[in-house]
């Protein structure tokens, strides 16, 4: 069986948050409603679409739910949810600061009619601080949570992180709450709101930056490129090479040691290379000399040397040899999936678990595609009923 079969997911969320905390757990298994607003999820809309139309972005994040179309502005539709939540085990939530309060659909409320649910609301900066309820996005909160000031080099401007690691970390960790709660829940019985910020979730991946401005006492750069967050190892960066980069780092003596057998350089000789404190002091000259033997190999033949000495390294590789890596493919997080209407590419699992298989994903439902099914499905209503929501445009 699936780790989380049986259990009911609502999706009240968009774009990537609280999207791919239901995603994991669809794939965990449990069967996701995603609720859209009339107008559908803003990522449906982005201009990268498929060969069938549909946003990629919103594929990789909703193969595999339920979709309904329900304006959670009508009383009527606030209804619908409130039914849902009924036999529900969990709500997912990212919606604009205090907006399910308003609608009558906060946790206290959804509560009230099923003592069991378990509320995860994805929110920017939580629902204390000076800071809470504003809004936020991933961009946002890399400018305010230090990420972009400690990304990029030090005679340069801030810049965001290539992917969306705010959202995505952040939806990792909602996804955690999540499980702990339904644990918890097998024996008090009872569900519990769970908060995730965006702020919150991103900041412990600053610990080295922090330990590095602590430990010099703030004279230390903010952005460090592609060295040591916290300027503390050395090697440590991107070095060139005949046909591209690699990466090499040397977190202990003996690493480098074996690095310096490798390079066979007159100039790695002396004491103030001979630990890390010293390399450290001398960063440059140690970039300069490793620099210097990565420029006269291919980044394959240096990760083949580099690794047969078990010396750190990988080389940077573009977006297309990602997508063709033969590891990637094999893991499968990246999947290609084919149904009767051609093949598609999709997000898999990052989590694999020895008993439950993952639940293959399925293609992406067209907006309040599965409506019908799910309010006569699951709640029980006649034909007439949904025809008189859908008069009412609620649905």
């Amino acid at each position: 069986m699936t780790a989380l079969e049986g259990v009911k997911v609502i999706c009240a969320g968009q774009f990537y948050f609280a999207p791919y905390c239901s995603m994991l757990m669809a794939r965990l298994g449990a069967d996701v409603i995603k609720v859209e607003a009339p107008e559908g999820d803003p990522y449906r809309r982005l201009p990268a679409v498929d060969k069938d139309g549909t946003s990629v972005q919103f594929r990789f994040l909703n193969s595999g739910k339920r979709t309904i179309r329900l304006d959670l502005k009508n009383p009527a539709g606030q209804e619908v949810l409130r039914d849902l939540a009924r036999n529900a085990d969990v709500v997912v939530q990212n919606l604009s600061p205090g907006a399910m309060d308003r609608f009558g659909l906060g946790y206290e409320q959804l509560s009230a009619v099923n003592p069991r649910l378990i509320m995860a609301s994805g929110t920017g900066f939580g629902s204390f601080g000076p800071y809470a309820g504003e809004p936020a996005m991933d961009l946002t909160i890399q400018a305010r949570t230090a990420i972009m000031s400690t990304t990029g080099f030090e005679d340069g401007p801030p810049v965001r992180t290539g992917p969306s690691v705010v959202d995505f970390m952040a939806g990792t960790h909602l996804v955690a709450g999540v499980l702990a709660a339904l644990y918890q829940r097998t024996r008090t019985g009872r569900g519990q709101h769970v908060e995730v910020s965006l702020q919150d979730a991103i900041i412990p991946s600053l610990t080295s930056n922090i330990a590095g401005l602590i430990n010099s006492e703030g004279a230390g750069p903010e952005r460090t490129g592609n060295r040591h967050g916290g300027m503390a190892v050395a090697p440590y960066n991107a070095y060139e090479a005949k046909d591209g980069w690699i990466t090499v780092l040397c977190p202990t003596d003996a690493h480098w040691r074996r690095l310096c057998e490798l390079m066979n350089d007159p100039a790695t000789e002396g004491a103030r290379f001979a630990d890390m404190k010293g390399r450290c002091a001398h960063m440059d000259e140690v970039d300069a000399i490793v620099t210097r033997w990565t420029r006269t190999r291919s980044k394959d033949d240096l990760a083949r040397t580099l690794k047969a000495a078990k010396i750190p390294c990988a080389p940077v590789v573009t977006l297309p040899e990602l997508l063709d890596d033969p590891h990637v493919r094999e893991r499968g997080v990246l999947r290609e999936v084919t149904d009767e209407q051609g093949t598609f590419t999709t997000l898999g699992s990052p989590l694999f678990l020895s008993d439950s298989p993952m639940v293959e994903p399925a293609r992406s439902g067209a907006l309040g595609e599965h409506t019908d099914e799910v309010l006569a499905g699951d709640l029980g209503m006649s034909a007439d009923e949904i025809a008189k929501l859908r008069d009412a445009d609620v649905i």
